[in-house]
């Protein structure tokens, strides 16, 4: 007979190559190079083919500096969606873009050249190619390190020959189709980069401005018994920009409202009833003694002397005049402000507006010609001052538009622009620009759902869009003037000749031929001249985004399932693709808007350079991983602001530890098990496996359910607590005594394996479009079954209804009661053990019984009595017919009363476990009557040499 076998060998004890440390920095990049090495984004696209489309149009960012968090944020988003849609059984293309035209680049430029017109336009575009490029390679590799698949060989670039050639083309569109025009209204202008902004480019900073109060004295005019007011009466007016005063041509009154005056020590003064404390306040006024009140629109046609120039300015009627600030009456500059300029459309005021590029006055008095804007803002208050019209003046702080990329403070400016009409339509249509787009509003998805509201609200509201920018790294306006009399050309189809040319060598065409060059030959004139002069202005970079949907989404890929991007898209990307889609296609571009918040910092703050706060994805990378920043971008409420700190990564990585420890036990434990040969049907399951997979099926169902509604937070928290609460803690370590001491091949165990098997393929899935290094990492180690690829990206999400076992309802609520009663008996034996009144559950006898308060429960345990001590990690379960004496009720359950008690018998050699009939075996004189059993198995079929192999 052989030699007993030594009982150590005979245990199946873990072991898997899978490392328990990841070493996330080091062993991403070669998971990097492996992947571009098996082309895996394009297998990906193969293996699903002939699938049902869906698409997320990329949001293209500027090629400028070092991606930082919230791009980082956006990015790894994007890439969970369309993971988590290939997985879930679609074709789900990705191409990423760069919005690479417009004053972001134009700014980097100009600061490596020093300064700007160093080179003439041809070469500076040239320069603004290049750097754009340069800062497109760098991107590529940075987004590429944090695990996002795409076509990186080939991204759309604002700057292609192709893609110009469709702005080019969305813009002769347009203009066909009557929307567009050239006029003269006030927009932002960034004074530094002279040139006009759209409101998306526009950023609101805090700004000290000089704030005044001033007088205009009455001339006469007037309705009723303002006709009478007198001569010795002076309006009153609040501005924060003393400078514009000069351009004032009207003084706006809202007609509903009381206005009184006030006889006062700096005279009589005219100005809302409401705003006659705010008045004495601020201009330091004690008294104030109401002389006669009157009604707002009696002051309609009324005249008042500027303050220091020779004009009558008239009074009109607004409703947007308040009385929150100032004086209730608004001082009125037409080319400066919309309100202004909206009014003087009505009353038939001078726009006027004499500054240059730079803000420089070029008509005025001698004090403050030939000065710019701010500049003249002391002298104009010094001039109030010397001619008696200033009643107050102080500093005042408060939140003003500043240009995006200089962070100068802008102005409004009226001047020469084309803009594209929201109130107009398009010609053989009954409906504007404007309402299409607000009807498109309603037929999309948005995500948070307060989007739709914003959405509206924006385009509502919005004035007429000025797409014409005074740059020249951008997309030129194609329009000619004849150079004999002016005419603008309206012939589209030679104008369309010039798509040609950039379809050929982009926008660069523009600035390399001439117009006659351009044109088809023969371009003529209704004067009969051949000469043509080109427009100087290019496109708003806005239109040069808002286009992308044109220009890359092909065929049924029109309109994109899903746009996401931050906040401020509403009034960028998202509204301005809304736009152009809507005037060319007459509908949206997207399905559905997904919009996420802003990153913060731990104290809550925005994170940025000067605060010192900023954490950059490729730090993060090189320090804890690319799996832990998307365990971040997973594990937040993306559709809120975010915070992000050393701490937060901290404890994800110890979230991320215990996760990763998890999948290494089931690794541990599957070494010696071949799908193919060992797993066992459902039939064959022990319950609790089977239990098992049911509820593991539920939560498959669930993670998809929140998958498809992009709720990838819920996903992770509900993987992670599966991890470490239901597996971890619970099954698996439940499990250890089966997996660890039956027979290698034992259905027991062969059960056990089973079921981790496909718990463990089923979780690797779930996690892998969160955890792409990690989830290819288990799945090389991970039994597979034959059909299953050779990517964890390659294969699709598990399907509940195939993993499902069908366990009975009855059998289910069985094992949560078990789970319970396991939870309780866990405290009693702590107790224990910190009582020092045993050393491990093993050492342990459990007995219980459960009063009528717990319904079922005694019937339940004699039932189960067998599976007990397994579930509870113990020796020996006894079930009492009747109350126990000395025994304690369970904290956690009602009726259930427990007693721990040292087991009887003696310490099984093998397992652990104690037992009365240690000693039975002559063979193995050590062991228990349940490794007797395994033993025997062991020595009948030979896998001794074969187990934890």
């Amino acid at each position: 007979m052989a030699e007993p076998l030594e009982l150590k060998k005979t245990l199946n004890l873990p072991k898997t190559d899978f490392p328990m440390k990841a070493g996330l920095p080091q062993n991403e990049p070669k998971q990097l190079e492996a992947w571009h090495a098996g082309n895996i984004y394009e297998r990906i696209l193969e293996t699903r083919k002939g699938k049902p489309l869906f698409v997320l149009h990329d949001g293209p960012p500027y090629p400028t500096g070092e991606i930082h968090l919230g791009t980082g944020l956006n990015k790894i988003l994007k890439d969970l969606v369309v993971k988590t849609k290939s997985m879930a059984g679609h074709y789900a293309p990705y191409v990423p873009g760069w919005d690479c035209h417009g004053l972001p680049i134009e700014t980097q430029v100009e600061k490596e050249l020093g300064g700007k017109g160093k080179v003439p336009p041809a070469e500076f575009r040239k320069l603004c190619r290049q750097f754009a490029l340069r800062y497109v390679e760098q991107h590529k590799k940075d987004f590429k390190r944090l695990g996002i698949f795409g076509r990186w060989n080939d991204p759309y670039l604002t700057m292609s020959h192709e893609y110009e050639a469709t702005i080019a083309g969305a813009f002769l569109d347009f203009m066909e189709k009557g929307y567009v025009y050239r006029g003269r209204k006030p927009v932002y202008w960034c004074l530094f980069d002279s040139t006009a902004l759209a409101e998306a480019e526009v950023e609101y900073e805090d700004h000290t401005s000089p704030s005044i109060w001033v007088k205009f004295g009455v001339v006469g005019g007037g309705k009723g018994d303002a006709a009478k007011i007198g001569s010795d009466v002076s309006a009153v007016i609040w501005t924060t920009t003393p400078w514009t005063i000069p351009h004032n041509r009207a003084l706006a009154f809202h007609p509903d409202f009381d206005y009184v005056v006030v006889e006062t020590g700096k005279g009589a003064l005219l100005l809302a009833a409401d705003r006659v404390t705010a008045l004495q306040t601020e201009c330091g006024i004690k008294e104030a003694r109401v002389r006669a009140a009157y009604k707002g629109r009696d002051f309609e046609g009324m005249k008042f002397q500027h303050p220091f120039l020779p004009i009558q300015v008239p009074g009109i009627l607004a409703d947007y005049v308040t009385l929150d600030q100032g004086s209730g009456i608004v001082h009125t500059a037409p080319g400066h402000g919309a309100d202004d300029f909206n009014s003087g459309q009505k009353y038939g005021l001078e726009i006027y507006a004499p500054l240059d590029d730079k803000g420089v006055y070029l008509e005025g008095l001698p004090e403050y010609k030939g000065k710019d804007v701010f500049t003249a803002n002391p002298i104009i208050v010094k001039l109030l001052g010397d001619r008696g019209a200033l009643l107050g003046n102080h500093e005042y702080k408060h939140s003003y538009p500043h240009c995006w990329r200089c962070h100068n403070p802008v102005i409004f400016r009226a001047t020469e622009q084309w803009f594209i009409k929201m109130d107009q339509a398009a010609h053989g249509k009954q409906k504007t620009l404007r309402q299409e787009a607000l009807e498109e509003i309603h037929g999309v998805k948005w995500i948070p759902a307060w989007g739709e509201d914003r959405m509206y609200e924006m385009i509502d509201k919005r004035p007429d869009w000025c797409v014409s920018r005074q740059r020249f790294w951008g997309v030129p306006i194609i329009v000619f003037y004849c150079d004999a009399c002016g005419t603008r050309l309206e012939d589209f189809k030679a104008l369309r000749n010039v798509v040609k040319w950039f379809e050929k060598e982009g926008a660069d065409a523009w600035y390399q031929h001439t117009p006659e060059e351009l044109l088809p030959a023969g371009t003529t004139c209704s004067c009969g001249a051949t000469k043509w002069r080109k427009e100087n202005d290019i496109l708003d970079v806005w239109f040069d985004s808002g286009s992308s949907n044109l220009s890359v989404l092909k065929g049924a890929e029109w309109p994109a399932d899903v746009y996401l991007e931050g906040p401020d898209q509403y009034r960028g990307w998202f509204h301005s693709s809304l736009l152009v889609a809507t005037g060319i296609r007459d509908a949206a571009p997207y399905r559905g808007v997904v919009t996420h918040g802003w990153t913060l910092d731990e104290q809550g703050r925005p994170m940025s350079k000067s605060l010192g706060n900023a954490l950059y994805p490729i730090e993060i990378t090189e320090k804890w991983g690319a799996d832990l920043l998307r365990l971040w971008v997973g594990s937040v409420e993306y559709q809120a602001d975010v915070k992000m700190s050393e701490r937060v990564m901290t404890q994800l990585s110890e979230a991320y530890r215990k996760i990763r420890n998890t999948f290494r036990f089931a690794l541990g434990n599957l070494g010696d098990f071949d799908p193919s040969r060992d797993a066992l049907s459902n039939e064959q399951l022990e319950e609790i496996d089977r239990w098992m997979l049911d509820r593991t099926a539920e939560l498959v169902k669930k993670c998809r359910e929140w998958y498809a509604h992009y709720e990838f937070h819920r996903v992770y928290h509900a993987i992670h607590d599966y991890c470490v609460v239901d597996l971890s803690a619970f099954y698996f370590d439940v499990l250890k005594d089966r997996l660890y001491t039956k027979a290698p091949r034992s259905k027991s165990r062969r059960s056990a394996q089973t079921a981790v098997w496909k718990i463990s393929s089923a979780l690797v899935r779930l996690a892998a479009p969160i955890l792409v290094f990690t989830a290819e990492e288990i799945w090389k180690y991970l039994p597979k079954a034959q059909s299953e690829t050779e990517s964890v990206h390659m294969t699709l999400f598990p399907e509940a209804v195939a993993l499902a076992c069908g366990i009975s309802k009855d059998a289910a609520e069985t094992w949560e009661r078990l789970a319970q009663v396991r939870a309780a008996v866990l405290v009693a034996l702590e107790q224990a053990r910190a009582a020092k009144f045993i050393g491990g559950g093993l050492e342990a006898k459990v007995h219980l019984h459960a009063g009528p308060e717990a319904a079922g429960l005694q019937k339940l345990l004699e039932e189960k009595q067998s599976v007990l001590p397994a579930l509870f990690i113990v020796s020996q379960v006894v079930i009492h017919p009747s109350a126990i004496a000395a025994s304690i009720p369970a904290e956690t359950l009602p009726g259930l009363t427990i007693k721990i008690e040292r087991a009887d018998g003696a310490k099984c050699e093998r397992c652990w476990n104690y037992s009365k009939r240690v000693g039975e075996n002559p063979r193995y004189p050590t062991v228990c009557e349940r490794c007797s059993e395994a033993l025997a198995e062991i020595e009948s079929d030979g896998s001794a040499n074969v187990a934890a192999t």
